[in-house]
């Protein structure tokens, strides 16, 4: 399921958990919505790991560029 999903389902647990008094179903209610947490900061922190990686990728480009400029001028 999905971030949203998951949060929405485990809220829904929690609730019918606590209108019908099921221990049981309101736990894992807040486990679902512990998962959305999780897969929430995962998601983040895969898109600031691939913004470093692009970084990193266009600054080595650069460098080679200045690598081979300095090369071709001698």
């Amino acid at each position: 399921m999905s971030e949203k999903t998951d949060r929405i389902s485990g809220r829904a647990k929690q609730a019918a958990g606590d209108l019908t008094g099921d221990d049981e179903l309101r736990e894992e209610g807040k486990t679902e919505e512990g998962a959305a947490d999780v897969k929430g900061k995962v998601g983040e922190v895969a898109d600031k790991a691939k913004l470093k990686a692009e970084e990193a990728k266009q600054k080595a480009e650069g460098l080679v560029d200045d690598v081979k400029e300095r090369l071709t001028k001698d």
